[in-house]
């Protein structure tokens, strides 16, 4: 979670007691310029606002940054020039993500594992280790989890952790300002570097090149490199091979979504977590409902803990069903389904959605069809007959459409970038 998601959800929260537009008034321009252990530091532009919100607004804030984290986080307010620091982990609550908190089932028991071992003999075994799978299965949760130990058992570390989306934005700002040795100095000196989504940066010849040469200074100097993706390196088609095999000569662990059991130990736990006990009967129902995503099983277990006290509503089957509608809708691209694909890649060719499962073959149709059957294949892991049946196809139909879209991604940088801006697209609505 980024620091300003943080402020922002928490000003959210206050929104259910004080006047939003009071609230814009006080916080529009306020920053959050750390937030390490259990102390979150604010960065307001005057002494007026700072007086202001230590006066009227700090237990409310605390208040709501409980509610939160399930923690006391204490509040600074600063004014002045404010140096911004590398993203260390600051923002990742003290508590939440560690090992502890991290559900073991047969689905990432070996991924589990393997960052265990990363966090108690970092650059010793795994180095480096590549955690790949779909969205919302936990791989951040283990990258926190992996820092969190390093810096009760190595203090004397530099832990970075970082986005690929973000690594390639600070490297083009860095260009810009001619600011590259800082850029360097931040990642290639990290003792532990954590790069989460590597996939964003394939396809990108300058963020790849900067990457290797900050992969190979990690690696020589003996300190530990961790990555996350949504696909093993082999699948990333953009990737160049010597990123690949770098990424390949570690340990590559998988995480699959969750069996029935382990979710149901999920939804107990954050249950736990929360302060919110669950009868049996609605976590079977939640268990049933949502089946290849932890992030909305605590998604949804947060929802019905809010209405539950805010609503003073029962905590019963049809709460579930409205908290799981409204995790669902807050972020149906967690988990898509074949329509909501199709609908998006329809958008993005500008035709009609019915178009793609038309017996249509014209060159503004077939391609669409092709693009849809991939990323159903992609995205959802559907078997060739299963995206027949959705395609009104045959599965040998299916097996081309699939492998003429990765022959086009591999020879072509426009099909490419057409599939991750849908993949974008589709995983942000």
């Amino acid at each position: 979670m980024a620091n300003q998601q943080i402020l922002d959800m928490a000003l959210k929260q206050m929104e259910q007691s004080i006047n939003p537009v009071t609230l814009t008034a006080w916080f529009d321009d306020a920053e959050v310029a750390a937030f390490e252990g259990s102390r979150l530091t604010l960065h307001v532009p005057n002494e007026f606002k700072k007086e202001i919100i230590e006066s009227r607004f700090i237990e409310p804030l605390k208040a709501a940054l409980k509610t939160l984290f399930d923690d006391d986080i204490e509040v600074l307010i600063i004014t002045g020039e404010v140096s911004v620091k590398a993203p260390e982990m600051i923002g990742v609550p003290k508590d939440t993500y560690t090992f502890d908190h991290f559900i073991v089932g047969s689905s990432n028991k070996f991924a589990h594992a393997a960052a265990t071992a990363v966090s108690k003999k970092p650059a010793v075994v795994y180095n480096p280790l590549f955690i790949y799978g779909q969205s919302g299965l936990g791989k951040t949760h283990l990258l926190y989890s992996i820092a969190h130990e390093l810096r009760i058992s190595h203090s004397e570390f530099k832990i970075v952790y970082v986005k690929g989306e973000d690594f390639t934005n600070e490297l083009i700002q860095c260009i810009q300002d001619g600011d590259m040795q800082n850029f360097r100095e931040k990642y290639r000196t990290a003792d532990l570097l954590l790069l989460d989504d590597i996939q964003f940066i394939a396809g990108k010849e300058r963020t790849q090149e900067e990457f290797f040469h900050t992969f190979n200074a990690i690696y020589e100097a003996k300190r530990q490199v961790v990555l996350t993706s949504d696909r093993p390196p082999k699948e990333i088609n953009t990737l160049e091979d010597r990123l690949r095999t770098r990424f390949e000569m570690g340990l590559l662990a998988d995480i699959q979504p969750p069996d029935y059991e382990t979710r149901l130990a999920i939804i107990h736990a954050k249950g736990e977590q929360y302060g919110c006990t669950i009868p049996p009967v609605v976590a079977r129902e939640i268990a049933d409902n949502i089946q290849s995503n932890v992030r909305q099983l605590e998604g949804t277990v947060q929802k019905m803990k809010a209405m539950h006290e805010l609503m003073s509503a029962e905590i019963n089957i049809e709460l579930a069903h409205k908290a799981i509608d409204e995790v669902r809708t807050e972020s149906p691209g967690l988990n898509p389904t074949p329509q909501l694909i199709m609908q998006a890649v329809a958008n993005y060719y500008c035709i009609p959605v019915e178009q793609i499962t038309s017996n249509k073959r014209s060159k503004d149709t077939v391609q669409p069809r092709q693009v849809s059957m991939y990323l159903v294949r992609d995205l959802l892991g559907y078997s060739l007959p299963e995206i027949g049946k959705v395609f009104k196809r045959d599965h040998t139909t299916v097996l081309h459409a699939v492998d003429k879209i990765k022959n086009q991604m591999t020879s072509s940088s426009e099909i490419s970038d057409i599939i991750k801006t849908l993949t974008d697209n589709i995983r942000s609505l």
